[in-house]
């Protein structure tokens, strides 16, 4: 037996906006909300438990130092990368150096609190 991510949980400070954010760049719908200020995202019509995990943004305050140890990549399901690259950034998505050549396949990004994500040039096909 084997476990499955069902959901990843991360600590913002403005959850509503973050949930706008990453439900427009996956294509999300907003599933929940807690009395915490939490906001649930995920899947339209598969939702928790589904194929993809759910995104919980739970309100937190611990500043952060230095690059996450996590961070998330996504990855084009309809256009090129240079496209995709483009849309993320018209949706609040900015650049970010943490030491790269140059020369690789990928983007360094962060959304619009900061938090580190790739986008990859590897297409997938939807779900």
């Amino acid at each position: 037996m084997a476990c499955r991510i069902s959901e990843l949980v991360i600590d913002v400070a403005d959850p509503e906006r973050l949930a706008a954010f990453w439900s427009e760049v996956l294509g999300y719908v907003q599933l929940g909300r807690e009395g915490d200020g939490s906001i649930e995202i995920g899947p339209p019509g598969a939702g928790f438990g589904g194929p993809q995990p759910t995104l919980v943004l739970s309100p937190g305050s611990a500043p952060r130092s230095g690059k996450l140890p996590l961070h998330l990549d996504v990855s084009a399901t309809d256009r090129d990368q240079d496209a995709e690259l483009a849309r993320l950034l018209a949706l609040g998505a900015r650049p970010v150096d943490i030491g790269q050549t140059g020369t690789e396949s990928w983007h360094v990004l962060a959304d619009p609190e900061g938090n580190e994500f790739c986008l990859l040039r590897t297409r997938l096909q939807p779900l």
